[in-house]
């Protein structure tokens, strides 16, 4: 059974981006087949691994390709087109077999208005109440037609009607953080936001309306995976005090605010399915910490390859910062090994 899992924090600058990448990378190695959706209007995730980096490389790219993405896979029911919404083709990741990417689009922000409406849940359900449906049915489509065993969605950091819909109907849900007050912040900000979210998908759900159209309102709550920790400085193999410090406060305020606002609402897994990957696991909820890898990770974007996977040649150094090079890549490589490994045993169902 492929396993839907949103990338979320409405705090920016976290890497959502390059975790959805590094760990799609990672599942494909593998094994598994991994489909990467780039749901963000700012295509970061886009333009990563197609290489582009401008404005005129994506509007050449829309016209050559112009069924190629998400807004236009989307356009039968946002745009009440007498048309049921199609699969498309995926795009081969370079590289990497079993790896693969539905393109975002800059313009998919103008269906946030739309979606917003028909989320309202009111009289004006009737004209659009194909809508709420419409993204999920889209994913299971692909799922169904080219057999994908994990789906990552990368979203844009708002709390806007597109995230809110993209959320609720996944499976599971991803928060990256970097180790600062913002990060803490948006934790807080979620344990109060997500239980508003549920309710409205649970009026959803039991709305007869959303039953007998052409994309039904799927049922069930997204669980919560735990977080990722990022960007933090370390010294002597550990974070340095000052990261340290957020990196606590974040643990603190998932286990105190955000496990107990969500858990009564069914967007927690079992203890049981935690305690598989540690007993110690409910203490923090963080799956794994990641440093900041400085300029290897500009190496990683120049080849559109994780640090994990590139080859010696790619690092363009010699002798002892090459050798350095190389133990970074072992590290990055067991960090995301671990990473994918624990999400494999939390969405093992």
């Amino acid at each position: 059974m492929s396993k839907k899992i949103a990338l979320f924090n409405h705090k920016g600058g976290v890497s959502k981006t390059t975790t959805t990448f590094n760990l799609g990378w990672k599942l494909a190695e593998m094994g598994f087949k991994v489909l990467l959706v780039d749901a963000d209007p700012q295509c970061n995730l886009t333009g990563l691994i197609l290489g582009y980096s401008g404005d005129e490389e994506f509007e050449e790219f829309y016209i050559n390709y112009p069924e190629k993405n998400l807004k236009n896979a989307l356009k039968p029911a946002f745009e009440s087109m007498p048309k049921l919404i199609e699969t498309i083709e995926p795009i081969s990741v370079q590289n990497r077999k079993g790896l693969f990417l539905i393109p975002g689009h800059i313009n998919l922000s103008e269906y946030e208005i739309t979606l917003g409406i028909a989320q309202e849940l009111s009289s004006s359900i009737q004209a659009l109440k194909n809508i709420p449906g419409a993204f999920s049915y889209f994913l299971e489509k692909e799922i169904e037609t080219y057999g994908f065993d994990f789906v990552l969605i990368d979203m844009n950091p708002s709390l806007g009607a597109l995230n809110q819909n993209i959320l609720m109907t996944s499976d599971y849900f991803l928060v990256p953080t970097s180790p600062d007050y913002f990060s803490k912040m948006a934790i807080d900000s979620l344990a109060t936001i997500l239980p508003r979210w549920q309710k409205w998908s649970e009026n959803a759900q039991n709305l007869l309306d959303l039953e007998d159209v052409a994309y039904p309102f799927p049922k069930g709550y997204p669980k919560f995976l735990g977080t990722v920790v990022q960007k933090y400085r370390p010294r002597n193999g550990s974070a340095t005090e000052g990261f340290q410090k957020w990196i606590d406060s974040i643990a603190d305020s998932v286990t105190t605010n955000l496990k107990n606002k969500i858990s009564p609402i069914e967007m927690m897994l079992p203890d049981d399915t935690y305690n598989r990957i540690g007993t110690d696991f409910n203490t923090n909820y963080c799956l794994v910490q990641i440093p900041d890898f400085n300029t290897l990770i500009a190496t990683s974007q120049h080849h559109k390859t994780p640090v994990f996977a590139l080859k010696d040649a790619m690092f363009g150094h010699v002798g002892a910062v090459l050798k350095q090079d190389k133990e970074k890549r072992k590290e990055f490589n067991n960090i995301f090994s671990d990473l994918a490994t624990k999400i494999i045993s939390l969405t093992d169902e």
